[in-house]
């Protein structure tokens, strides 16, 4: 499933792409969705390349060919510089039109998360914030965090955005989780295991990766979507 800042930015390309026979520059894309820096805009793009929903070709200049649609269905259009591409016969699903036609669910909000430096541990129920369906496992807890800092905006996660989280204790290496740190403060970070140390790795150049014992390290849930206000 894609993040909504995902979601977005490829909605916006085959928009683009099926109006005016090209792809919109990372300028274009970086005001249409108010994400601050073209890095950010980058590191969503290698994000869409990675899940297989685009491919950028090479050697040309704004040159992507899309290969799915935002709900996953298969698109089988190519982008190539020329403005030939006809109308795409299957219809769009943008993330608000997403929002207003799903069922939603009420998820606890249980305050604010760090994405950078752990901050002390959440605990206390807040209030409820409501999550469109479609983003909820069917019988699986979840709950939402605010995010505070910017350790993760190359993952397009910004200070700011509400994370919605799934319980759990376990994860893959490469999943974006809540850690419990020496069961005092909590962090968002992508897990990486190696050398038999729990690696909480940032999404941000800047910053250092977090290395623990595994005793020290609680996985609390991990990352299955996300909200943004403008």
């Amino acid at each position: 499933m894609l993040t909504s800042r995902q979601s977005q930015i490829l909605s916006l390309i085959i928009s683009s792409i099926e109006k005016n026979g090209i792809c919109p520059s990372f300028e274009e894309m970086k005001n249409q969705i108010g994400v601050k820096s073209k890095s950010g805009i980058h590191a969503i793009l290698s994000a869409l390349e990675e899940r297989k929903y685009i491919r950028k070709l090479p050697n040309k200049a704004r040159a992507v060919e899309v290969l799915k649609l935002p709900n996953g269905k298969q698109y089988n259009q190519t982008f190539t510089g020329q403005n030939t591409l006809q109308n795409q016969q299957e219809s769009i699903t943008y993330p608000n039109q997403m929002s207003m036609q799903s069922d939603n669910t009420e998820v606890p909000l249980l305050g604010k998360i760090a994405a950078g430096t752990p901050i002390e541990a959440i605990s206390e129920k807040n209030y409820m914030i409501e999550f469109p369906n479609m983003m909820l496992s069917k019988g699986i807890e979840h709950y939402a965090l605010e995010i505070e800092g910017d350790s993760m905006i190359e993952a397009g996660i910004f200070d700011g955005d509400t994370v919605l989280i799934e319980k759990c204790q376990t994860a893959r290496d490469g999943n974006i989780i809540v850690a419990l740190v020496n069961r005092e403060e909590a962090t968002l970070k992508t897990l990486i295991r190696k050398d038999n140390k729990i690696h909480l790795q940032p999404e941000n150049s800047e910053y250092e990766t977090q290395i623990y014992s595994p005793e020290q390290v609680e996985i609390q849930g991990r990352l299955v979507g996300l909200l943004r206000k403008y």
